[in-house]
């Protein structure tokens, strides 16, 4: 038994160093073939410089004129609209399902320069809304495949990928190198690290979101309107943030607030001016409306933007109480001796130990897939409720030798449910666990061909 483990952990760290090497081989090949990335390259910054450009002497060239004339005809554009395009500096924060429709309008624009800020790596799970990056793509840096895809467009802009998480220490340097900064992250820790770094910088912020069918959209400090800061003084509450992995999105709905937020960016750099530097933009997918909202003006108050203010970058993970990434977090608000491994679960089945096994996902997820054994499903909204819970329960524990295994996606929710069973029920149940790291955990060491979500 010994050896076969030892077996397994070798071939483990083999397949991990396949996979490394793999990845490292992807981002040599995408180097090579776009002629964009040199072969030595930081980890803070990888700067990519094309030395053709449009520009002439403060003239467009013949190319430029051919290229962007459907544009250059706008009287709210012409001649000096472009060439003010060509010399503005945009930072994209995030190269997900924002930050792709953003920067592949802006690059198509004509922009003179494209920073993108992201620590991550490309999931498969990404591609049905992440339109820029590619399966060939999966496993290498998320602003190296969204720059190979933006160059390919348009190989007279200067490219910018930074391969790295925006922090208080960096945020700075970064963001007074460019004109706009365009907020395509997705944890609100970032937003408030780029709202303060903006302010200190004085640089408009062009920040959106979007989550299941909806999606917003608003300009920071522009013009003297308000700062993310003015109108949430106060991160919420981290257990009622809610982002993409856990409430899903349809994939199209970051594609229009993205490419509303180029839109605006394209307003700005080219003198038209913004339409939300005071105005809230609230869209709907299900029933396709648009809903604009005039916001309060700047806070004389505020902490980061009013004139008495002297703002520094702080920790904003520990002022958001949350991390600054949209990764599923481990919880451990059991004891040990309160959770199952997925290894003992398993053998709890080869055993037929009697148990009932509950799963708290919502009912859209058990049809994707569900364990191998008889299950009931109580929705975590039932699980918080005593009544509905004991509805659902009550019957099935007549027996309080009976076990009982609770089981989610990730093994969070699964936690919180033990503990509102044992709240609920007190001496009628003695044997309540959860499976730690859930169905994740599950598809990852137990059953390689179960699905992944």
């Amino acid at each position: 038994m010994d050896d076969h483990a030892s077996l397994l952990v070798q071939l483990r760290q083999e397949l991990n160093e396949k996979d490394e090497e793999i990845k490292r081989l992807k981002q040599q090949l995408e180097r090579k073939e776009c002629k964009i990335i040199p072969e030595t390259v930081t980890d803070t910054e990888q700067h990519i410089a094309n030395k053709n450009s449009m520009l002439d002497d403060d003239k467009l060239s013949n190319e430029s004129i051919a290229r962007f004339s459907r544009q250059l005809i706008l009287p709210q554009i012409g001649v000096k609209g472009q060439q003010s395009l060509s010399k503005s500096r945009v930072l994209v924060i995030g190269a997900g399902g924002l930050g792709c429709p953003v920067s592949i309008y802006l690059v198509a624009a004509g922009i003179g320069k494209l920073g993108v800020v992201d620590y991550d790596s490309v999931e498969l799970s990404n591609l049905h809304r992440q339109i820029l990056h590619t399966e060939s793509r999966v496993g290498i840096s998320k602003s190296l495949s969204l720059v190979t895809a933006c160059h390919q467009l348009n190989s007279a802009v200067d490219f910018v990928p930074y391969h790295m998480q925006l922090n208080s220490k960096n945020a700075i340097d970064i963001i007074k190198d460019y004109d706009i900064v365009v907020d395509a992250s997705d944890n609100v820790a970032t937003r408030y690290l780029v709202n303060d770094a903006c302010v200190i910088c004085q640089k408009p912020l062009v920040s959106g979101s979007a989550l299941r069918f909806e999606g917003q959209l608003t300009v920071y400090n522009y013009e003297g309107g308000p700062c993310y800061r003015c109108l949430f003084p106060k991160p919420p509450p981290p257990e009622t943030v809610t982002n993409c992995s856990d409430g899903g999105v349809i994939g199209v709905v970051p594609g229009i607030i993205g490419c509303l937020q180029a839109l605006e960016v394209i307003k700005i750099a080219s003198g038209i001016g913004s339409s939300f530097k005071q105005q809230f933009l609230m869209f709907d997918g299900l029933d396709g409306s648009f809903r604009k909202i005039k916001l309060r003006p700047r806070q004389k108050n505020c902490a980061v933007c009013c004139d008495e203010s002297e703002p520094t970058l702080i920790d904003y993970e520990q002022f958001c109480g949350s991390r600054a990434d949209d990764k599923e977090h481990r919880l451990n608000i059991l004891s040990k001796d309160q959770r199952l491994s997925v290894e003992d679960y398993k053998q709890m089945l080869d055993s037929d130990v009697p148990h009932i096994l509950i799963d708290v996902r919502q009912p859209v997820e058990i049809e994707i897939c569900s364990l191998p054994t008889p299950t009931i499903n109580i929705p975590m909204s039932e699980v918080k409720c005593p009544d509905r819970l004991k509805a659902k329960l009550g019957g099935l524990l007549d027996s309080s030798e009976l076990a009982v295994v609770v089981v989610c996606h990730h093994g969070n929710d699964s936690q919180t449910a033990v503990q509102e069973i044992l709240k609920t029920f007190q001496n009628d149940v003695e044997y309540v666990k959860d499976i730690r790291g859930g169905l994740h955990a599950w598809a990852q060491r137990i059953d390689s061909d179960f699905p992944k979500y």
